[in-house]
């Protein structure tokens, strides 16, 4: 599994073709796909009356990528977070990207219409063969994990704890097979959750760092990513 970095763009090589279950903007739902990519934009590039979808399959049209699953972010690629986690003999495999400039609470919404959306995209790879179901039992656990890591890192909104942002998107791959689970009592479900945390819990600790005033405030718009 390789990773490439040629701005605005960043292309994860998963070595094989596998099943990647996500709801990115290209190729969501449940695909076969070799390539994930994170394409970095800011508002600038995408105005209130473009087509985004259509944008971006003719960016990814004219760089050879329509067959990648792909995501948008304003985060800067060059933050990016890599992680490894192995249980019982299973491996996962994260990559992410975590900003927080749209950090949202579940259940609450706030308007972000004014900012560019430094949001946390994040594929995780397994190398155990699983069911389609169990591909979505990896997915809740991925989205679990990347919830915990962004409560720890502490970020304080005005309706309290910030919980993710409200683009986020996850990816996870794994061959095709026949092992049925991917829950907390799996190894898979270990490996998967350890490394989507380290990742995310990373990234925003980096984020933190990079723009200290906002840690426990109101997020401030001319600041951050």
């Amino acid at each position: 599994m390789s990773l490439s970095l040629n701005a605005p763009w960043m292309n994860l090589d998963l070595g094989a073709p596998m099943r990647v279950l996500s709801w990115a903007i290209n190729r969501p739902g449940l695909v076969t796909a070799r390539h994930i990519v994170w394409r970095e934009v800011r508002n600038a590039d995408l105005p209130r009356d473009l087509d985004v979808i259509e944008w971006f399959a003719n960016e990814l049209e004219a760089t050879g990528r329509t067959d990648a699953v792909a995501f948008l972010t304003s985060r800067d690629l060059g933050y990016h977070n890599r992680t490894v986690a192995t249980v019982d003999g299973v491996t996962a495999r994260c990559t992410a990207t975590t900003g927080l400039s749209n950090a949202e609470r579940v259940g609450t919404r706030t308007d972000y219409s004014h900012r560019d959306w430094g949001t946390i995209n994040l594929c995780v790879a397994l190398d155990i063969g699983l069911t389609d179901a169990a591909l979505i039992e990896a997915l809740s656990i991925a989205a679990q994990a990347r919830t915990a890591a962004v409560m720890d890192a502490g970020l304080i909104l005005p309706h309290g704890i910030a919980t993710g942002t409200g683009t986020d998107c996850i990816a996870v791959a794994a061959p095709a097979g026949d092992c049925p689970y991917a829950g907390l009592h799996t190894p898979q479900g270990e490996a998967l959750g350890r490394a989507v945390y380290d990742a995310i819990h990373a990234g925003a600790l980096d984020w933190h760092r990079q723009y200290p005033q906002a840690k426990g405030l109101p997020l401030q718009p001319e600041t951050c990513p």
